[in-house]
C-alpha cells in the first residue's frame, strides 16, 4: 500500500479567503456568521448565514469558462488554484501527468431556480444559454475544474449530505493508496446564496439567536439551538508519497486512517453506534492508539441532538476529557458539503503553526460536553496527529486522521 502525502491546501471561507487570513481568524477565534436582511425578507425563519464575497473572475478565466461556473464552482477554482500552487504543480506538470479530481458537492440549487423561473416567464428554453445546465448538475465542479485544469485522471463527484468533502478526501487517499492514481485534487464546496437553504430553514434547523450573529453557533454549548448555514470551497491536493518526494515536493502531512460507517436508522436523526464504528475503523486503519491522536475536529453543528450524540461517542471511544476537542464551527458556521474538507484544511494549519483552534460560544458545558476537554481559546500545540468527523443526513459518517511529516 503506498502513503498518501498532502503536498497543498487551498481556502476560501467565511473567515478568509485564503490560508493566511484564515489561519489567523482560527487563532483569534474570529467569526464569519452575519444577518443576512435578504433572507429574512425572502421568508427565512433565521437569516443568520456564513458570509464570503464572490471573487472576480473576469480577465483570470475566459468567458466560456466563466459561463459554466456557477457560484461554488467559483469558490472552488479558487481553493484549487491556490493548492496546486502551494503544491508546486504548474500546467505544464498537470499536462504531463494523470491528475484526478474527487470533490464533494450536494447541492446547486441558485442555477435550477434561476433556469426553471425563466422557462416559466417567458416559456422559452432556449433563452437559459448554453452554460446553465453545467451550472445545475451535481456535479459542477468536478465537470469545471476538469476542463479548466484539463485533469486527465479520475473525475467524479461525492454527493454525501455533510460528510461530501470528508468522504471525497477519505476516496482520494484509497485511489493513491491503493495504487490506482499518484496525484487526486479533493475537496469540497458549498454555495452560499439565499436560496440554497430554505428547505433547511423549514426544518426549524437553524440558530434565531439573530441578535447577536457571532456569538448564534454554539457547539456543545448548553444552550445551542441550531446550526448557521455556512459555505466557501476547500482543497486539499493528495499524492503519492514516493512520487512526491520525487518531485522534491514538500510534503504538508500524510492521511494514515479513513473510517466510514451509515446508521442505518433514522434519516435525520444521529446516532452514537454509527459514529463510533466511523472512529474505530480510522483508528484501527490509521495503526495508532486513540492515545496519540492530539486533537479532534468535532463535526458539531450546535444542534442539541447532533452535539450530544458525538459528544457521547468520542467520550466512548477516547474516554472522558482524553483528548483536546473543538468545533471550528463555531466560528465558520455550517459549511455542509464543504465542511469535512474546510476542517482538514483548518487541522493543518493549526498543525502548521501549531495551536488548537478554539471552540467560541463554549460557556456553559451540558451533562454530555462536560465528559469533553473543550478547547475554549487558543491552546498552543505541537499537533502530531489529529482526527476530523463529518457526519450527514441519511446517517453517512467520515473520520479521518492525518499525521504531521516529520
Amino acid at each position: 500500500m503506498n502513503r498518501v502525502a498532502i503536498t497543498g491546501l487551498g481556502i476560501y471561507s467565511c473567515i478568509g479567503k485564503n490560508r493566511e487570513a484564515v489561519r489567523d481568524s482560527l487563532y483569534k477565534g474570529q467569526s464569519g456568521i452575519i444577518f443576512d436582511p435578504v433572507r429574512k425578507e425572502f421568508g427565512y425563519r433565521s437569516a443568520l448565514t456564513g458570509f464570503v464575497d464572490r471573487p472576480e473572475l473576469k480577465g483570470v478565466l475566459d468567458r466560456r469558462a466563466r459561463l459554466m461556473l456557477p457560484e461554488q464552482g467559483e469558490y472552488a477554482y479558487m481553493a484549487t488554484s491556490e493548492a496546486f500552487a502551494q503544491a508546486g504543480i504548474d500546467q505544464d506538470y498537470i499536462n504531463a501527468h494523470e491528475i484526478g479530481i474527487l470533490y464533494g458537492n450536494d447541492s446547486s440549487a441558485k442555477p435550477v431556480i434561476d433556469a426553471i423561473d425563466l422557462i416559466r416567464l417567458k416559456k422559452d428554453t432556449t433563452l437559459v444559454g448554453s452554460g446553465s445546465v453545467f451550472q445545475t448538475m451535481n456535479s459542477t465542479v468536478t465537470m469545471n475544474l476538469a476542463t479548466i485544469f484539463r485533469l486527465k485522471g479520475v473525475n467524479f463527484t461525492i454527493s454525501a449530505a455533510c460528510a461530501s468533502g470528508s468522504h471525497a478526501i477519505g476516496l482520494g487517499y484509497h485511489f493513491i493508496r491503493t495504487g490506482l492514481q499518484d496525484c487526486i485534487v479533493t475537496g469540497g464546496a458549498q454555495e452560499i446564496n439565499y436560496l440554497s437553504m430554505g428547505n433547511f430553514d423549514a426544518l426549524s434547523a437553524f440558530s434565531i439567536r439573530e441578535g447577536e450573529p457571532t456569538k448564534a453557533s454554539r457547539p456543545f454549548d448548553r444552550d445551542r439551538d441550531g446550526l448557521i448555514p455556512s459555505g466557501g470551497a476547500a482543497t486539499v491536493i493528495l499524492e503519492n508519497w514516493d512520487t512526491a518526494k520525487k518531485r522534491g515536493a514538500n510534503i504538508l502531512g500524510e492521511v494514515i486512517g479513513y473510517g466510514f460507517s451509515s446508521n442505518g436508522e433514522h434519516i435525520s436523526n444521529p446516532t452514537v453506534e454509527g459514529p463510533v464504528r466511523s472512529l474505530q475503523k480510522a483508528i484501527r486503519e490509521s495503526g495508532i492508539l486513540p492515545s496519540e491522536i492530539d486533537y479532534v475536529n468535532a463535526h458539531a453543528t450546535s444542534t442539541p441532538a447532533g452535539d450530544a450524540s458525538e459528544a457521547r461517542a468520542l467520550a466512548q471511544v477516547f474516554g472522558e476529557r482524553a483528548v483536546p476537542v473543538s468545533s471550528t464551527k463555531s466560528m465558520t458556521g455550517h459549511e455542509c458539503w464543504m465542511a469535512g474538507a474546510s476542517e482538514i484544511v483548518y487541522c493543518m494549519l493549526m498543525m502548521e503553526s501549531g495551536f488548537m483552534a478554539p471552540n467560541i460560544n463554549f460557556e456553559n458545558p451540558d451533562e454530555d460536553s462536560a465528559k469533553l476537554d473543550i478547547i475554549q481559546s487558543a491552546r498552543e500545540k505541537n499537533i502530531g496527529v489529529f482526527l476530523s468527523n463529518s457526519f450527514g443526513f441519511g446517517g453517512t459518517n467520515s473520520s479521518l486522521i492525518v499525521r504531521k511529516t516529520a
